[in-house]
């Protein structure tokens, strides 16, 4: 359940950072790639974060 929480607010804050970034015209590929690099990063923090604490 943590892992969870934890991912739903990393995605709420991938979709804040990738809104941004277009609200500055930036290119879709470099949107897309932060995003996959900012999801991908989620979920490895997200994992050792909530393996601790569901331990």
């Amino acid at each position: 359940m943590t892992l969870l929480v934890y991912l739903v607010g990393w995605l709420i804050f991938t979709a804040g950072v990738c809104w941004a970034l277009v609200s500055m015209h930036v290119a879709h590929h470099a949107v897309a790639v932060t995003a996959v690099i900012m999801v991908g990063l989620g979920v490895l923090t997200g994992a050792t974060r909530a393996r601790t604490r569901d331990r």
